[in-house]
């Protein structure tokens, strides 16, 4: 059985759906605790030819809670997170087929980080068809109190994981000596380059899954879900991308 294990994120860009779809089963972190200013509760998208962020305001609260802790801001302005879509992707060709989704998302009324993120992971991945299997990290009966590797073992112990993949950023973290005297084999996930057509300007890559969504076809990202990446031996990289969920 093929396991992943990450932190959630607010519509990562492809490499995260890629990561879900090369596994049986993707464990999603809840008892981890939030990193300010990392990838958690935002994004990129494409405004006017270039990067720009979108975020999910929450509410002021200590950065040393996990993400199951955190709230959203009460005064979370949904409408215009919405239109902040629509503003720049309502000439895109695929904005009728992927706008619903986005109402769905951000609709859901959870205050709670947690799942108000995976309700939006879930929601995104039926809509690109994937049928991995989920599981919470605080459900699986193991230790919490481990860290990093130790704690990623545990876990592939308690599913019964015989092939643990990781994203390919972080790697100085684990050691795939210490996974395969554990009955794991360790691979690493490197998302190969996929430009496509962005109204016609200069394309700006490995923006959210929104942007993707907006100007391909699902049937195409599929396609780039289950093919365009590398398996590689599970090795620190000298020159890793330098992509939005490596942690």
């Amino acid at each position: 059985m093929k396991l992943a294990i990450m932190q959630p994120y607010f519509l990562p860009y492809i490499g995260y759906y890629q990561l879900i779809g090369a596994v049986d089963l993707f464990v999603v972190y809840d008892n981890i605790k939030y990193t300010k200013k990392g990838w958690i509760n935002r994004n990129r998208m494409l405004v006017n030819g270039s990067d720009a962020m979108f975020s999910l305001p929450l509410k002021k609260d200590s950065d040393a809670l996990d993400v199951v802790d955190r709230e959203l801001a009460a005064d979370f302005d949904r409408a215009k997170l919405l239109n902040q879509w629509r503003g720049a992707y309502r000439r895109a060709p695929f904005f009728n087929d992927t706008f619903p989704l986005l109402e769905e998302i951000v609709g859901f009324q959870d205050p709670n980080l947690f799942r108000y993120l995976f309700n939006s992971l879930r929601l995104t991945c039926a809509h690109l068809g994937l049928k991995t299997g989920f599981k919470i990290s605080s459900e699986v009966p193991i230790d919490h109190s481990l860290r990093f590797q130790d704690k990623v073992l545990a876990l592939c112990g308690a599913v019964g994981a015989k092939t643990y993949i990781n994203a390919i950023g972080g790697l100085e973290l684990y050691d795939a000596d210490v996974f395969a005297a554990h009955g794991v084999e360790f691979r690493a996930l490197r998302t190969r380059p996929f430009a496509y057509e962005q109204f016609g300007q200069a394309h700006v890559p490995y923006l959210s899954i929104v942007d993707l969504l907006m100007f391909n076809p699902v049937a195409k990202l599929q396609d780039v879900i289950a093919g365009n990446y590398d398996l590689v031996e599970g090795r620190a990289d000298p020159d890793p991308l330098n992509l939005p969920f490596q942690s």
